[in-house]
């Protein structure tokens, strides 16, 4: 098993990485926690998979379990489901010395973290992501959210976890689009980290090679937002630069109303911003190709017509990096180089021009 130290200012905790451990995670937890009630989160996608075995486990463990599924996809992340669970949580009389356990992908994740910040003022939490993007990126690092309306994560705390478990195997249930779509985050992480991680990445071609290279992906993906947020956990400096491609792909993602993925919103805001970022001579042409030629190779998309929308320029400026009026826009020098380039939002269509 692969274990990784988060250690932060006011909280230690630490992510086990290993294929199989899906038949342990009741004896896992019971490690970290006193026996107690917890709400058992998840959708409507992961549920019938999962949640019976984990609730046995938990169970046998010695844990009194509430199992609470809401409809998988982005519309759960809202003001009237969180209230929705934090009422059954209170029927339930679940106390501070209870927790909860986000089942699922990234959607469960932020809800469910988020319901642990704010019931009662914050109870424990432990995540078992179960998609690409919730185990390389979405579960680890604190960040919860719901959205508002048509603001994306406007609302939301960072609660930190007492554990994460991960298993690749919960990958291979994935549609090979989710599969995918995820993957995007593990380019995005590779050319933030090092050379070595982007040449892995250079050898992904197929969903296939995914799921062969599951372990190594997600284990360096982990270490290094990890080493980032053990720096600059709420993301006031240095932390920012996970967020490239994600300015542009909150926006895209926004616009598409359910037809685009996360991870595929997020490949379309990489190439797009470091398009402009070439325009500017900030990234090396062979850079953006070899960036360029890792997202296409897997079948992930590199442009849409949605940055036209007449609303894609207000979706910027509500977004969560807009400071006082300035959007800090990441690009990427060289592999392991990236860099927080602010832009005056009176400024910013110059900026970006015809993309």
């Amino acid at each position: 098993m692969i274990d990784i130290e988060v250690k932060l200012p006011e909280k230690t905790y630490h992510i086990h990485l290993a294929k199989g451990l899906r038949a342990q995670l009741g004896t896992s937890i019971s490690r970290v926690w006193h026996p107690r009630q917890i709400a058992l989160i998840s959708d409507d996608h992961v549920a019938p998979l999962y949640m019976a075995e984990l609730h046995a486990q938990l169970l046998a463990a010695g844990f009194t379990v509430l199992d609470i599924v809401v409809p998988a996809g982005e519309t759960s992340k809202s003001l009237t489901t969180l209230e929705q669970i934090i009422t059954r949580l209170a029927a339930a009389g679940m106390t501070r010395q209870d927790g909860v356990i986000a089942l699922g992908g990234g959607v469960v994740g932020d809800l469910a973290g988020l319901v642990a910040s704010l019931y009662m003022r914050g109870i424990a939490l432990i995540q078992i992501p179960t998609s690409l993007t919730a185990q390389v990126d979405a579960s680890v690092g604190g960040k919860t959210a719901v959205n508002l309306q048509t603001v994306k994560n406007i609302i939301g705390t960072f609660k930190q976890p007492d554990l994460v478990l991960i298993d690749p195997d919960f990958l291979t249930t994935l549609s090979q689009r989710d599969l995918v779509e995820g993957y995007a985050e593990v380019i995005k992480t590779s050319i933030l980290a090092d050379t070595t991680f982007f040449a892995l990445t250079g050898k992904i071609t197929s969903p296939a090679d995914i799921l062969g290279h599951a372990e190594e992906l997600i284990e360096r993906s982990i270490r290094y937002k990890a080493t980032v947020v053990m720096q600059d956990e709420h993301e006031g400096g240095l932390r920012k630069v996970l967020n490239f491609g994600h300015t542009i792909g909150h926006a895209v993602e926004l616009e598409a109303h359910g037809a685009l993925r996360h991870g595929e919103a997020v490949a379309i805001g990489m190439v797009t911003i470091s398009r402009v970022f070439v325009r500017h001579q900030q990234m090396p042409v062979a850079l953006f190709e070899a960036l360029l030629k890792r997202i296409e190779q897997i079948g992930l998309p590199t442009s849409t017509d949605l940055v036209a929308a007449p609303d894609f320029m207000a979706h910027l400026q509500n977004d969560k990096k807009n400071q006082q009026g300035t959007l800090n826009l990441i690009g990427v020098a060289a592999v392991g180089q990236p860099f927080i380039y602010p832009v005056p939002f009176v400024k910013l269509t110059d900026f970006l021009g015809d993309i």
